[in-house]
């Protein structure tokens, strides 16, 4: 039987939202003054309560940088969450986390264009991952270079996919990763992009444990 859990939220990741996040890096940097002109112009706005002090762009999607400001920062690591999920958690079987984290999700899941299942299973959730991936393939123009199914970044929860495509410059990693903001009970379904500086030379496929420390130090802040 599939393993469960308590609620997913989601928004189709698309082939223009991920060209999009490649081109971050590579744009001019902004003014701090001119910063609120740049987002307003497109079409984006402030968020604080889903993830805090990020943005939520013209797709739909919430995007967080690690400078706060994601225009024209190459050394910064990014990430963009089109999914959010609720798992199960076998310390909390007496759901005391559910009134408060089920909350969470209805803002997750009241968010212009996004939708939700409760409960789902982890199948949904590689649903979702894999439509993502065929989005980040067409933009890229190649399959992912690595594709491993691993619990690396999250804090709970079961093990799904971590996809792996690489620019001249950057790492995109398209996985699960621990929502960090309420004390990491969710996981966002996420693509990031990060220099390739954060790490050495990407591992070979049959070297699962150093994959997972290579995802790790490029996604965890």
């Amino acid at each position: 039987m599939p393993l469960s859990v308590h609620a997913l939220a989601h928004r189709l990741l698309t082939v223009e939202a991920v060209a999009e996040l490649v081109g971050l890096p590579a744009e001019p940097k902004i003014p701090d003054e001119a910063v609120a002109e740049a987002v307003r112009r497109r079409g984006w706005s402030w968020e604080h309560d889903l993830v805090g002090d990020a943005l939520v762009t013209g797709h739909g999607h919430v995007l967080c940088s690690e400078g706060y400001i994601p225009f024209g920062a190459p050394g910064d690591r990014q990430f963009l969450v089109f999914g959010e999920v609720y798992p199960v958690d076998p310390d909390d079987d007496d759901m005391l986390n559910g009134p408060w984290l089920f909350g969470l999700m209805d803002d997750w899941q009241g968010q212009p264009g996004w939708t939700g299942t409760r409960p789902a299973t982890v199948e949904d959730c590689e649903d979702v991952l894999a439509g993502a991936a065929r989005a980040v393939t067409l933009c890229l123009g190649s399959a992912p270079e690595r594709t491993v199914v691993s619990d690396a970044a999250v804090v709970t929860g079961p093990a799904m996919t971590h996809r792996v495509w690489r620019t001249p410059t950057h790492a995109l990693i398209l996985g699960p990763c621990a929502d960090n903001g309420p004390y990491g009970y969710l996981t966002h379904l996420q693509l990031s992009c990060t220099p390739l500086a954060c790490g050495p030379d990407l591992p070979p496929a049959t070297d699962e444990d150093a994959l997972e420390k290579w995802i790790t130090a490029h996604v965890d802040w």
